[in-house]
């Protein structure tokens, strides 16, 4: 039977994982490892539910961090890193999978490497050029030996970056899949399990710190919040990630909250709670990546304030905006505006079709863990070209 380690640091990340991890839990070839880290609670009510959703945790690392101060990120790669040696010297997967461009995720693949652990990384090939996360991504790509893509265009960046065409696959997002196989819950079974009254148009807000732009961070949640006033609708906001200037926003966010009663604040809605709430939200607003990977799926009018997700792609459910409060409510104007969102009827996702886990788990169970994964060619486009 072969190990597969799954890394997950958040509870949005493990929304996303929850196919993949069904599926290699059913597969009979396959052992999963979950590894936990990163911002997981462990007890709460906002603790993920892995024991309820069948999933056994293999090990816990702890991050050092108490702030989000560029120090604190530091110190905590370094302490993930050092947890991940721990975990993996007495715990080795045949193979690790783990996804996108977060820090704890680079700590673990920067571990798992001097373990000579194969790794499997999904969402490769992307750019936030907003973000440090783009850095963070990309030494991932080249930690790593399978890449499973989102789209053609991330598959033929990968292989610009030196990766051999046999290991790049499109599988399209992961997340997706949620979207076809979860019962989504009706407005009123929504607002019965959450209290909040979805009766009339909504915005759902999800906004992140700008890491490339951390001195800006406080002047561009207020400009954001200023601009929803100015839009008179209601809106549901969930919480930051952790990145520096994380308890920037959080904390505005919260000060606004108590001064307008149609403003609520989540921690956490869980993957069935967020995406219902996507398919009856009038608008989305923030940078998030969700409104790009996912909100396509439901035809939501997303509103992209800033940088954060510049060079990824966009379907045609996206508004790009700038920082002003101005420019955020003219935003909002016309995405809730009529036309907008019937325009958006029969929108194709670029992220993919929502079967994923079936590429993956194929690949983690048949791709031979031999000498050939493990020892990386570099592949040079400008002798062989990106091969189709």
């Amino acid at each position: 039977m072969r190990t597969v380690g799954v890394i997950t640091g958040s509870r949005s990340d493990y929304g996303i994982y929850l196919p993949l991890l069904r599926g290699i839990q059913r597969d009979s070839s396959l052992d999963l490892l979950l590894f936990v880290t990163g911002s997981h609670p462990i007890s709460g009510p906002e603790a993920p539910a892995f024991e309820q959703d069948g999933f056994q945790v293999s090990a816990t690392v702890e991050l050092s961090g108490s702030s989000d101060s560029p120090q604190a990120m530091a110190e905590s790669m370094g302490t993930g890193t050092i947890g991940f040696s721990r975990v993996f010297d007495r715990v080795r997967p045949d193979v690790l999978v783990l996804q996108g461009d977060r820090f704890e995720m680079h700590a673990a693949a920067v571990a798992a490497a001097a373990f000579n652990i194969p790794i499997a990384h999904m969402h490769g090939g992307e750019i936030t050029e907003g973000a440090i996360d783009d850095a963070f991504r990309h030494s991932m790509t080249k930690l790593s030996h399978l890449h499973f893509v989102a789209n053609e265009k991330y598959r033929r960046r990968v292989i610009q970056m030196g990766e051999e065409p046999w290991r790049v696959v499109v599988s399209g997002a992961p997340s997706l899949e949620n979207i076809h196989t979860m019962s989504l819950l009706d407005r009123e079974e929504w607002e019965s399990q959450t209290g909040f009254d979805l009766s009339g148009p909504v915005l759902l807000v999800t906004f992140h710190p700008v890491t490339l732009e951390s001195d800006q961070t406080g002047w561009q949640v207020a400009q954001m919040l200023d601009g929803i006033k100015a839009s008179g609708m209601p809106a549901i906001f969930t919480a930051p990630n952790s990145d520096v200037g994380g308890e920037t926003v959080r904390t505005a966010i919260k000060e606004y909250i108590d001064a307008n009663s149609r403003a609520h604040f989540v921690e956490s809605l869980g993957t069935l709670k967020y995406f219902s709430l996507m398919s009856l939200a009038t608008c989305m607003v923030g940078n998030s990546s969700s409104g790009l990977v996912e909100a396509p799926s439901f035809s939501l009018p997303v509103v992209n304030i800033g940088t954060r997700q510049d060079g990824r792609i966009k379907a045609q459910n996206v508004i790009d905006v700038g920082y002003s409060s101005e420019e955020i409510a003219e935003g909002i104007r016309r995405a809730v505006g009529p036309g907008f969102a019937e325009s958006l009827r029969g929108l194709a996702n670029p992220y993919g079709d929502g079967k994923a886990s079936e590429i993956i788990l194929e690949q983690l169970r048949s791709s031979p863990l031999d000498d050939r994964l493990l020892r990386k060619r570099f592949y040079d486009v400008t002798l062989h070209g990106v091969t189709t």
